[in-house]
């Protein structure tokens, strides 16, 4: 996920509208808590798992705490500079999408700290459908006989390369660069959005079509379409690091929360709620799928999930 993760419920522009959103306003419009509790500013990635992240904090914040929430769609690399300069509070999931940025401000400058595990575990590949692997077995043995099948995945955007579906811009990834350096007969073609890469994996699953992808877990889409993995280069730490030079795939993560330091250590009820905050993939699925699969309001979404698990989220609530 995402996954910069990866990505969100995605439209192009949305990372624009999020630098203008902190260029534009004044520091006594934007500036975050500071530690109180009068109002939580969230920064919100643009995949639909932090959307739900979001609504479910966001609503009982204000429900069970009183607190003023103001989400803010931003991807990690602008979210860490709003933590670092205070006008945002913190961000539910992080995918170590951004280690430069994360080095300077939770090490260097210590400006911005963990929030702790999310609870969800993310994870990045390279998938194919699996009625395809079920007929060709060999390319989940290892991606050296990707080659073997490549004009198989040919389309009139990939001329005479396989089309390789890359995932939204704004995401972690080095796809185009694994591609070049293992010598695969792919074309890395980015999708855009989220929202048009899994609409077009629709299409291509409905009518049984070969198609390689860019995927990650957690996703809500895994529940209508059966995708298996085809083997990577084993990740090691830094292996993808000048991407230009990348020949692995990607790290497995335990998705982390960032906070601004004088949020996270005020005498916060908000920030002990954040912190407090841990929840399952599934969860986050449940919440994912009903804003991104039924179309719900994600306001409404969180609502339903709050209602059905009062048990799980009563645990995250400071007590007295």
């Amino acid at each position: 996920m995402r996954i910069k993760r990866v990505s969100t419920i995605g439209v192009a522009g949305v990372g624009l509208l999020g630098v203008l959103a902190l260029t534009t306003g004044c520091a006594a419009d934007t500036k975050a808590s500071g530690g109180g509790d009068d109002k939580v500013v969230l920064a919100e990635p643009s995949w639909v798992g932090a959307t739900a992240n979001a609504a479910v904090v966001k609503k009982l914040l204000e429900d069970e705490l009183d607190v003023k929430v103001e989400a803010k769609q931003m991807d990690e690399p602008v979210a860490f500079d709003a933590l670092n300069s205070g006008k945002a509070d913190v961000i539910l999931e992080d995918w170590h999408g951004v280690p430069k940025k994360q080095k300077k401000y939770v090490e260097e400058k210590k400006t911005v700290v963990s929030g702790g595990d999310l609870g969800v575990v993310g994870h990045i590949g390279w998938f194919v459908p699996k009625y395809y692997a079920d007929k060709h077995p060999d390319i989940l043995k290892s991606y050296k006989n990707l080659n073997k099948h490549y004009k198989d995945f040919k389309t009139s955007e990939s001329g005479d390369l396989g089309h390789f579906i890359g995932a939204a811009p704004s995401y972690s990834q080095h796809d185009k660069e694994l591609i070049k350096n293992l010598g695969l007969k792919f074309k890395h073609i980015p999708s855009g959005a989220e929202a048009a890469q899994l609409k077009e994996l629709k299409r291509l699953y409905d009518a049984k079509k070969p198609f390689l992808t860019y995927w990650w877990e957690p996703q809500w889409m895994n529940e209508k379409i059966d995708l298996v993995e085809v083997p990577l280069p084993k990740y090691t730490k830094g292996c993808e690091v000048p991407a230009s030079e990348a020949k692995c795939g990607y790290e497995t993560n335990q998705l982390e929360k960032f906070m601004n330091k004088d949020f996270a250590t005020g005498d916060s009820k908000a920030a002990e709620f954040i912190k407090n905050f841990h929840w399952s993939t599934k969860d986050q699925n449940e919440v994912a799928g009903m804003i991104a699969g039924k179309k719900m309001d994600p306001e409404d979404a969180a609502a339903k999930w709050i209602k059905d698990n009062k048990s799980t989220w009563e645990k995250w609530i400071p007590k007295d």
